[in-house]
C-alpha cells in the first residue's frame, strides 16, 4: 500500500549562524543533524557563510530545537536577531571575519616563531643518538626515521655549534623538558581550537579536520613525552629516544598559516556584497517643516515614509522614493550595471544607494528598510551565497565517510610499516601514520563549491545580474535553448501608434476612432494599450469613461464607451463578436509584414477600423542574439503577437525560429515541448505576463528595470532591460561550473595522490618518504589554492 506524504500547510525558513565549522566533514555533520529533525523539509549548510538555511514545518519543530540540534553535534549556533537589518548583519559578519583573520595571523606568527626556537633547541639532540641509526637520521631522502625537520638543518650544524656553543652545553634532558613546556604552551594557546573541537566531535560521535590534526599532533606529542620521561624504555629496545616537539609546533604553525590565508581569501569572496552594503549612506538630508529651506541631517534609520529628502550633486541617495521637484542624471551602475546615468524628472522613481551626478532635486521617501531595493538585493545575494549547488552533493557524500576512512588508513599504514621496516619500525610507522592523518584534511573539498558560488553571484551582481542561488547557477550552465519573449525583451517595450485606418464606409474618422479605442484601453495595463492612450493624449483627444470593461487574455479588451459596445484586439477577437475583418485584412497583413502589430476595432459588432502599433527592436538585441548563437545556443522567439509581425521582428533580430499567437498557457506548453525534446530551456521575459513560462523553464530569466528585483517566478533577474545580460549570465554559469569542477578535481586528486605518498608507496622504488611537516604545508596549500582559483571568477571575461 502506497504511503501518502502530506505537504505541510505552512512552510517557514530560517537562517542560523553556525560557528566552529572548518571543513566539509563539519558541514556534513551539521546538515545530517538538522535533516534528522522531525518537521525539517530541507537544510542547506554553507561552510563559507557559516550558516544553516533550514526550511521546516513550524507545527512540528521550533527554531530553538534546530539550534539545540546543532549544538549537540559540538558546534555553536544561535537564533538570528530579528531587529538586525541586512546591512547591520553584513557589517557584523565583516567585523567577525576581520577579527578571525587577525587572531589566526597572530597565532600563526607566534607558533611559527616558537617552531624556529623548537628546531634550534632540537639540533643538539641530534648528537645524542645511541641506536646506531645515524644514517637513518641524517639522510635527507629519509625524513621519517629522524626528527621530522632536523635533516634539513643538519648541514648548518657546524655553524650553529660555533655560533651558539652554550646551546650544546645544555644537558639533553633539560632541552627535552624545555621543548615539552614550549610545545605544550603552543598546543594550549595556538592549537587549542583543534583539540577542543576534536573532543566535542568525539563526544558526539563525529569526526572532521580537527580530529585529524588533533590525533596526528597529539600522537606525536604523547610519543615525545614518553621519550622524555622514560628514554630508557626506547633505548633498551634499540629504538632512538627521539622527540618530535618541533614537528608538533611547526605543524600547528603551518595549519594556522593556511587557515589565516584561507580566511583572508574567503573574505575577498564577499567583496561584491560588502560593496553593496557600503552603498547605504549613514545619514539623509530631510526637509522638516513646510518651508523648503528647513533641512536637517538625520540618521537614515530615522527617515519615515513620506518624508521629503533633498539631494545635491555628487551625493548618494539615502532611500528609495519618487521625485517631487528638480531633475538630474542618476548613476545606477552599482545596482544595474548600466554605465550611462539615467535622467530623472518629477514622477520618476529613484533608488537608494545610487549617485546623483548633476542637478539637485527633492523626492518623497517610499520604500524603507527591508523593503528598499538595495535591501532586497542584499537579501537576495545573501540567500544566493548561502545556497548550495547540486554538484555539492558529491563532495558531501565523500566527506561524510572521509575522516573515518582516513583514520583507518593511518592505522593500516602504522601496522604495515611496523611489520615491514628493518630499522626503527615504531618510529617509521608512527611518522608515516601521522603524515597520512595530516595530509588528508578535507578542507579543500568543503570549499570547492561554495567559494565559487559566492564569487560568481557577487560577480553577477556587479554586472546587474541577480542569480538566486547555486542551483540556478548550475542549471544555467546546462541551457541549450533560449526562448525570448518579444515585447520588452527583444523590443523596447515602449510601442508607438504608427497608423490609424478607419474601415471603408465607417461613420467615424481617424481621431474619433482613436479616441474611442483609447478610452477603452485606458483601463488596460497592456503595453499596446498604453501606446494607444499616449497617442490619443498627444493629439489632445478627450477620453470617455468606460463601463463593463473586460480584458480577454491573449485576445484584447471589450467594454461600453458612450453607450456603444467597443471591442479592440486581434482577428480572433473580431471573429468572436462577428465583425468581418475582410475590408482591412490586406492592410493588416501589409502592416504586420513591416513589423507592426495590427489592432482591429469594432463598434456594436461592426468593423470600425484598424490601428498599427510598432515596438522597435532594442539596439542591444542584435548583439545579444548573435552572442547566444555563437555560444552554440538555439534561440526561439515566443510571443502572443500576430504571426507576420513576429516573423518580421525575428527576421530583423536574427532569430530563425518563431512561435507566435500563443496565449500564456501556450507559452508554457511550448517550453514543455522543448524540454521533452531534451533541451535545457531558459525562458526570458518580463517576469509578470510570462510568469508561468518562467516557472516552467529550467531557468527563468526576468528582465528587470532596476526596481523590480524580487520576481518570484524567475531564477535570474537582469537589473536592466538589456538582453545581452542573458548571454552574460549563461557564460558566467558555464565558467563557474568549470571552476567548481576544477576545484573538486584538484581537491580529490590531492588526496588520491597525497595519502598514498604520505603512507610511503614511493619508498620501495625511490626511497622517498613525506614528513608530517611537509604534509601539513601541502594541506594548507590545497585549501588556499581552491579559494584562489574561485577568486579568478572576479576577473573572468564573459563577453
Amino acid at each position: 500500500m502506497a504511503t501518502t506524504v502530506m505537504e505541510p500547510a505552512v512552510r517557514a525558513r530560517i537562517t542560523l549562524p553556525v560557528e566552529g565549522m572548518t571543513c566539509a566533514a563539519c558541514q556534513a555533520t551539521v546538515q545530517k543533524a538538522l535533516q534528522r529533525q522531525p518537521g525539517v523539509l530541507d537544510a542547506a549548510v554553507n561552510l563559507m557563510m557559516k550558516s544553516a538555511a533550514v526550511t521546516y514545518d513550524p507545527a512540528l519543530v521550533r527554531p530553538e530545537a534546530l539550534v539545540d540540534a546543532i549544538r549537540e553535534t559540538g558546534y555553536e549556533a544561535e537564533l538570528p536577531r530579528p531587529e538586525q537589518t541586512a546591512f547591520e548583519e553584513q557589517e557584523a559578519r565583516d567585523r567577525a571575519q576581520e577579527a578571525e583573520f587577525r587572531g589566526l595571523r597572530r597565532k600563526a606568527l607566534v607558533s611559527g616563531a616558537a617552531g624556529v626556537v623548537a628546531m634550534l633547541l632540537s639540533m643538539p639532540l641530534m648528537s645524542v643518538m645511541t641506536a646506531g641509526d645515524h644514517t637513518a637520521h641524517s639522510a635527507p631522502g629519509n625524513t621519517v626515521g629522524a626528527p621530522f625537520m632536523r635533516w634539513a638543518m643538519e648541514p648548518l650544524t657546524p655553524a650553529l655549534r660555533a655560533a651558539t656553543p652554550w646551546l650544546y652545553r645544555i644537558p639533553p634532558a633539560v632541552l627535552s623538558w624545555s621543548l615539552l613546556v614550549l610545545t605544550l604552551g603552543v598546543m594550549a594557546w595556538a592549537g587549542r581550537r583543534f583539540y577542543v573541537r576534536a573532543w566535542a566531535g568525539l563526544r558526539h560521535r563525529s569526526a572532521d579536520m580537527n580530529t585529524l590534526v588533533a590525533v596526528g599532533t597529539g600522537a606525536a606529542f604523547l610519543y615525545s613525552v614518553l621519550a622524555t620521561v622514560a628514554p630508557g624504555f626506547f633505548l633498551s629496545r634499540g629504538v632512538p629516544a627521539d622527540v618530535y616537539y618541533e614537528a608538533v609546533v611547526i605543524i600547528i604553525a603551518l595549519i594556522l598559516t593556511g587557515n589565516a590565508l584561507e580566511a583572508r581569501a574567503k573574505s575577498r569572496t564577499s567583496a561584491a556584497l560588502r560593496s553593496l552594503v557600503a552603498l547605504q549612506p549613514r545619514t539623509a538630508r530631510v526637509q522638516r517643516g513646510a518651508e523648503e529651506g528647513s533641512e536637517v541631517d538625520v540618521p537614515v534609520e530615522q527617515v519615515a515614509s513620506g518624508d521629503v529628502v533633498v539631494v545635491r550633486p555628487g551625493e548618494r541617495l539615502p532611500v528609495d522614493g519618487e521625485v517631487l521637484s528638480g531633475g538630474s542624471a542618476v548613476d545606477e551602475s552599482m545596482l544595474t550595471g548600466e554605465s550611462m546615468p539615467v535622467e530623472k524628472q518629477p514622477g520618476d522613481r529613484v533608488i537608494g544607494g545610487t549617485i546623483n551626478r548633476t542637478g539637485a532635486f527633492r523626492y518623497r521617501a517610499t520604500n524603507l528598510g527591508a523593503d528598499s531595493v538595495l535591501a532586497q538585493i542584499v537579501r537576495l545575494m545573501r540567500d544566493a551565497q548561502s545556497s548550495r549547488a547540486p554538484i555539492q552533493k558529491l563532495a558531501d557524500r565523500i566527506s561524510g565517510i572521509f575522516v573515518p576512512v582516513v583514520i583507518g588508513l593511518a592505522v593500516v599504514t602504522f601496522v604495515v610499516w611496523f611489520l615491514a621496516a628493518d630499522t626503527a619500525p615504531a618510529v617509521r610507522a608512527f611518522a608515516a601514520a601521522v603524515a597520512v592523518l595530516i595530509i588528508a584534511c578535507p578542507c579543500a573539498m568543503g570549499l570547492a563549491v561554495p567559494t565559487a558560488v559566492m564569487v560568481a553571484t557577487g560577480r553577477g551582481a556587479e554586472l546587474g545580474i541577480l542569480i538566486k542561488g547555486g542551483e540556478a547557477l548550475q542549471r544555467a550552465g546546462d541551457v541549450t535553448t533560449v526562448v525570448l519573449d518579444k515585447t520588452g525583451t527583444v523590443t523596447e517595450g515602449m510601442p508607438d501608434v504608427t497608423d490609424v485606418l478607419p474601415a471603408p464606409g465607417a461613420p467615424r474618422g481617424a481621431d474619433e476612432l482613436l479616441r474611442l479605442v483609447a478610452s477603452l484601453e485606458g483601463s488596460s495595463e497592456h503595453p499596446l494599450a498604453d501606446a494607444l492612450v499616449r497617442k490619443a493624449r498627444h493629439r489632445g483627444l478627450a477620453l470617455a469613461p468606460v463601463e463593463g470593461f473586460q480584458s480577454i487574455t491573449g485576445l484584447g479588451a471589450v467594454g461600453v464607451v458612450e453607450g456603444s459596445f467597443v471591442a479592440v484586439g486581434n482577428e480572433k477577437l473580431m471573429h468572436e463578436y462577428a465583425a468581418d475583418v475582410a475590408p482591412l485584412q490586406a492592410d493588416a497583413e501589409r502592416l504586420a509584414g513591416e513589423g507592426k502589430t495590427p489592432v482591429y476595432a469594432a463598434v456594436d459588432g461592426a468593423l470600425a477600423g484598424l490601428l498599427a502599433v510598432a515596438d522597435p527592436i532594442k539596439p542591444s538585441s542584435l548583439e545579444a542574439i548573435a552572442r547566444l548563437r555563437r555560444m552554440g545556443l538555439d534561440v526561439v522567439l515566443l510571443t502572443g503577437d500576430n504571426r507576420r509581425t513576429a516573423a518580421a521582428v525575428a527576421r530583423q533580430a536574427g532569430i530563425g525560429r518563431v512561435v507566435a499567437e500563443v496565449l500564456p498557457d501556450g507559452k508554457v506548453a511550448e517550453v514543455q515541448r522543448l524540454q521533452q525534446e531534451g533541451a535545457g530551456v531558459a525562458m526570458v521575459g518580463d517576469g509578470v505576463n510570462d510568469a508561468p513560462a518562467l516557472a516552467q523553464a529550467d531557468v527563468g530569466i526576468a528582465i528587470g528595470t532596476g526596481t523590480d528585483v524580487a520576481v518570484e517566478a524567475s531564477d535570474v533577474t537582469l537589473m536592466r532591460g538589456d538582453p545581452r545580460g542573458v548571454a552574460t549570465a549563461i557564460a558566467l554559469s558555464r565558467r563557474t561550473m568549470r571552476t567548481m569542477k576544477e576545484n573538486l578535481f584538484w581537491a580529490f586528486v590531492y588526496n588520491v595522490i597525497g595519502i598514498p605518498v604520505a603512507a610511503g608507496v614511493l619508498y620501495p622504488v625511490f626511497g622517498m618518504l613525506l614528513s608530517p611537516i611537509l604534509a601539513s604545508a601541502a594541506m594548507a596549500l590545497s585549501s588556499v589554492s581552491v579559494v584562489t582559483n574561485s577568486l579568478r571568477l572576479r576577473r573572468a571575461r564573459l563577453g
